[in-house]
């Protein structure tokens, strides 16, 4: 799902990024994340928090987070 629509940042994006960065701030800095309009910095914050704890695939959804179907 995508997270941050400005930046096109997904839930899969925090996840692959989220164990290597010391804090959000850094997150932020290497996806771009909630660093335009900020709508999504709870639902960013939330899932990089959660990732950099246990990794892995996405578990955590965020209510208001928009899911978007890309056609090939």
């Amino acid at each position: 799902m995508i997270v941050c629509i400005c930046r096109r940042v997904s839930d899969r994006d925090i996840a692959r990024h989220a164990p290597a960065c010391g804090d959000f701030d850094e997150l932020q800095m290497e996806t771009g994340v909630s660093t335009s309009c900020g709508r999504c910095r709870d639902c960013a914050q939330a899932l990089f928090e959660h990732h950099g704890r246990v990794g892995g695939a996405c578990e955590l959804r965020c209510e208001g987070a928009v899911s978007m179907v890309l056609a090939a």
